[in-house]
């Protein structure tokens, strides 16, 4: 039957090393940092990329504009592409009357499935190229989910990677101290002396 000492390194003992100690804390140290300073780097990560995340679409928004054009071309050969993670689309030509300046013909982002005469809804910047729609409230926060699950993961992984360096070298030196201790006390045993 197997027993085994729970906290033995804490307790003062001939058979305790400095490198036990050392080992002992580190643990407490890292189950601080997994359950408290993990968290903590994902929730102030998500926070930051909150509020870019929404700066830039506030941007986004103030810089495009969204225009009801109806669809004069067909879609050329291309495959469909995808913008930002949002809806498949095709660049088709479309036209369009500007309050002010008339008609006007340009190539945009429609749904694939658009066909010439049907009326569609595109998205212009400032410089009258076709755009994808600004992002929503939705993508914001995916966004700042995002960031913070990978902070956190990352985190972690920084947490564990350290771990196993102390465990590295705490065993390093826990093996180099048994090693000296048994050429100490090695004679001792086998009756052989150097």
């Amino acid at each position: 039957m197997r027993t085994r000492v729970r906290g033995w390194r804490w307790r003062p003992s001939p058979l305790r090393r400095r490198s036990d100690v050392v080992e002992a804390w580190t643990v407490v140290v890292v189950a601080v940092l997994l359950f408290v300073g993990a968290p903590l780097a994902g929730a102030a990560a998500a926070w930051w990329a909150h509020g870019e995340a929404r700066d830039t679409a506030a941007a986004q928004r103030a810089d495009r504009r969204q225009v009801r054009a109806e669809v004069v071309g067909a879609a050329s050969g291309s495959l469909p592409t995808a913008q930002g993670g949002r809806t498949y689309t095709r660049r088709v030509t479309v036209r369009w009357t500007e309050p002010g300046q008339g008609e006007r013909t340009a190539r945009a982002l429609v749904p694939p499935g658009s066909r010439p005469g049907q009326t569609v809804h595109v998205w212009f910047d400032s410089r009258g190229r076709s755009v994808a729609p600004p992002p929503d409230g939705f993508a914001v926060w995916q966004h700042t989910l995002a960031m913070g699950l990978c902070a956190t993961g990352g985190a972690v992984g920084v947490v564990l990677l350290g771990h196993g360096v102390v465990r590295h070298v705490a065993m390093h030196h826990r093996l180099t101290e048994w090693e000296r201790e048994w050429a100490r006390t090695e004679p001792e045993w086998t009756r052989r002396w150097a």
